[in-house]
């Protein structure tokens, strides 16, 4: 049972628990008696349905960390896993002297505004999505008292879009010195990306048995942070067609001792990526935006959006619709051009 004792102008409550085999004490102080004495019945009730109060003690970082090894690790892949790590990284710094009985949404709002100050929107966005998912585990099993965590929002600056689509006239550059540049198996790597939509990682995976006339089969990823080579979602496993040349291009290229076509050359891509286009006088992006300038491509010169969906081994149309398909500079401005043309020719039938 609780005790409540009177200590000077305040009530402390204090409420035995076990742990472990282990006693433990449960202590809280009040202004009032009536504010303790509910407090107690709350945490007595709180007992007995089960709820676990020892563990509202543990400090957040303890926690996380004690999730992510016993519970996360087993349902997430090896990557996905890695990256929670990280997460855990930061979690020390940010909670490093917070228990679970003091987090509430303003708290952890606190927070994650501190995060974002020298992180973008996004980032704080990925942090608190790992931090919310541990949090709902601890509410489930009774560790924290409420699910604040849909008043929480992530904060900060919006970064300008790393992954930019090239524009149809430098596609077309970069594509055609590719083309005559095959003697180096990077700028192969990077046609083929720019042919194919895939990604970096599914490149890389490629083997002599994935190839037909005249496809790849998509079937592995290649990751730096991880042993695993699971494809990244279900859908991710599909055939991929591509034209003859690049078939043959491929097939010329000598397998690697590890069984696979092109090396990881440590992962540099987006670095080789960067001085040759810096080489063209060409518009900067990343490795991934060659996978969105192929999407955006086949979507100003109007392939269905069902087709390119599945190319890109997305799950769902939305999913194309949100991430990869935004208009060409020379799609976009013939279709103010279509848009206005419309106009005017409904303005010259009211005439």
């Amino acid at each position: 049972m609780a005790s409540i004792i009177k200590v000077g102008k305040k009530y402390k409550v204090q409420i035995s628990l076990f742990k472990n085999g282990q006693q433990k004490k449960l202590i809280k102080r009040f202004n009032t008696k009536a504010e303790a004495e509910l407090w107690a019945l709350e945490m007595e009730l709180e007992k007995g349905k089960g709820k676990q109060l020892s563990t509202r003690e543990t400090y957040f970082p303890e926690f996380f960390e004690d999730w992510l090894y016993l519970i996360k690790q087993k349902d997430v892949r090896e990557s996905t896993f890695y990256n929670y790590t990280r997460a855990l990284k930061e979690i020390k710094l940010l909670f490093h002297n917070i228990k679970l009985k003091d987090l509430n949404d303003v708290v952890v709002q606190q927070k994650i505004d501190h995060y974002s100050k020298t992180h973008s929107k996004k980032t704080a966005h990925e942090l608190l999505l790992k931090i919310k998912t541990a949090l709902r585990y601890a509410y489930a099993k009774g560790y924290i008292h409420t699910d604040f965590l849909y008043l929480v929002k992530a904060r900060g600056k919006a970064t300008p879009k790393r992954n930019k689509a090239l524009s149809i006239t430098d596609f077309t550059k970069l594509r055609k010195y590719l083309l005559n540049h095959t003697d180096s198996e990077f700028n192969i790597l990077a046609l083929l990306a720019l042919e194919t939509g895939m990604r970096r990682g599914e490149l890389l995976g490629i083997k002599p048995k994935d190839l037909f006339e005249y496809g790849i089969r998509v079937r592995r990823s290649i990751s730096p942070n991880s042993s695993d080579t699971l494809l990244k979602t279900e859908n991710s496993k599909r055939d991929v067609s591509i034209n003859s040349d690049i078939y043959h291009l491929l097939k010329k290229i000598p397998t690697k001792s590890n069984g696979y076509i092109f090396e990881t050359d440590n992962f540099r891509q987006a670095h080789r990526l960067k001085q040759l286009l810096k080489k063209l006088e060409l518009p900067e992006t990343t490795f991934h935006g060659l996978r969105d300038t192929h999407a955006s491509f086949l979507f100003s010169k109007g392939i269905d959006i069902v087709y390119v969906s599945k190319r890109l081994g997305h799950c769902n149309i939305q999913t194309t619709q949100n991430y990869y398909l935004e208009l060409m500079p020379e799609k976009k401005h013939q279709q103010d051009a279509d848009a206005l043309n419309l106009l005017a020719s409904l303005s010259n039938e009211e005439i």
